[in-house]
């Protein structure tokens, strides 16, 4: 016997999604892989799953003290919204610099080049959100398929 969604209470969202198990999915920090740059003064863990595209991304950054990363342009109409939870950072994008303490945000068009540097003596950590321009579609519909109703 064949099941529907409807028969199995789950939403048509979390059908299509290709991770997540019952809807949630567990994402252990010690089993994280972390882009780690700079000779370690760097690191970006991915709060996601990696299996699939994503229209959004989230990232836990860790900056060292006195240390500046800068970030590739992204394609045009990608945002990001980034929070400080510990420490300082200013922020840089094109000439415009902003400082942000702990619990202070920023969003940018993160279209243009940017820089994160920690002005401060202790190690930064903050939490970043990528809202990426365009999503990958799931499935492929023809050019030529049409609609049921506009059939004659």
């Amino acid at each position: 016997r064949q099941m529907c969604i409807r028969d199995r209470k789950v939403s048509v969202a979390a059908f299509l999604r290709r991770h997540a198990t019952n809807g949630i999915e567990y994402l252990p920090a010690e089993q994280a892989t972390r882009l780690v740059t700079s000779n370690g003064r760097f690191s970006a863990r991915p709060l996601f799953p990696l299996s699939a595209p994503a229209s959004a991304e989230f990232h836990e950054l860790r900056i060292a003290p006195l240390h500046a990363e800068s970030g590739s342009p992204h394609p045009p109409g990608t945002t990001i919204n980034l929070v400080v939870s510990d420490g300082t950072l200013e922020i840089r994008v094109h000439d415009r610099a902003q400082l942000l303490a702990t619990g202070d945000a920023i969003v940018f068009d993160a279209d243009q080049p940017h820089t994160l540097r920690n002005p401060g003596n202790t190690e930064a950590r903050a939490y970043q959100v990528t809202v990426n321009a365009e999503t990958p579609p799931r499935w492929h519909v023809p050019a030529d398929s049409r609609r049921i109703d506009d059939a004659s």
